[in-house]
Parts: C-alpha cells; sequence; structure tokens
C-alpha cells in the first residue's frame, strides 16, 4: 500500500511524525478518510477518535479540535490536544467532568458558559475513550 507523511501537532508540541497508510479523521460530518494520493483539502476537525494505520497496525489518538491539510504525499493536523486511549487518567477526567458541571450550575457570562461547556464536552469524551479503550 503506498504511503504517505502524517504530522500531527498539538498545541503542547509534535505528537507523531512519520509515515502513514491510511487515516480516519473526526469531523462535524462524521469520520474522513484519507490515503496516498489523496485530492489536496482543507478539514475542520472535532474532537474525536483518530486512526492511523503504520505498516498493518492501525493506532488510536483521541485528539481536540482542529486543522486537518491534506496534500497527495503529505497530511498536517494541528489540534488542541493528542492522546493515545491508554494514557488518559479516568480519575483525572472524572474530576474535570464533575468541576465542570458545577461551574455550569452557576451563573456565568456567555463567554464562561461555553467554556465550562467545552471543559464538560472534552471531559466526556475523555471518560468515553477510556472506558472503550478499558483502561
Amino acid at each position: 500500500m503506498q504511503k504517505f507523511m502524517l504530522n500531527i501537532t498539538a498545541s503542547s508540541g509534535e505528537f507523531y511524525q512519520g509515515d502513514c497508510e491510511s487515516l480516519t479523521l473526526p469531523t462535524g460530518d462524521g469520520v474522513y478518510g484519507v490515503q496516498a494520493g489523496h485530492s489536496p483539502v482543507l478539514v475542520a476537525l472535532h474532537m474525536g477518535i483518530l486512526q492511523f494505520t503504520v505498516n498493518g497496525e492501525t493506532r488510536d489518538v483521541l485528539v481536540g479540535d482542529g486543522i486537518a491539510e491534506v496534500t497527495p504525499t503529505f497530511v498536517l493536523l494541528l489540534v488542541d490536544s493528542a492522546e493515545r486511549p491508554e494514557d488518559i487518567d479516568r480519575n483525572r477526567a472524572e474530576a474535570a467532568r464533575i468541576r465542570a458541571e458545577e461551574r455550569l450550575q452557576h451563573k456565568q457570562s456567555m463567554h464562561e458558559y461555553y467554556q465550562s461547556k467545552i471543559a464538560l464536552d472534552r471531559a466526556m469524551q475523555r471518560l468515553q475513550t477510556a472506558a472503550k479503550y478499558k483502561r
């Protein structure tokens, strides 16, 4: 199978750079598949599970919102966050969920409300991912 170069960069730094055989991206419209030779496109990413295949092995990564630049030979992903499901700390994610729910119960500005909602969504996604991968 043909390969392309994949670069996943989170706000904390480079997460992965190397060859890739196939890639599925979480978008607002569902998953978006990419293989070598794909037409150039920019894709908005939503928090969810990204899957990429290297040497026949599929790897899963929980990514935050971001953007993907796809070319026939290279894919660049710029995301808020990226972590392996096995690295998710369930206790920390549960504490974040509780804090976000408590903040949502208090009177807030619209900006604070949306920040709390995003934090809750992120914590819930992390908990669901950790449960799915049995950590």
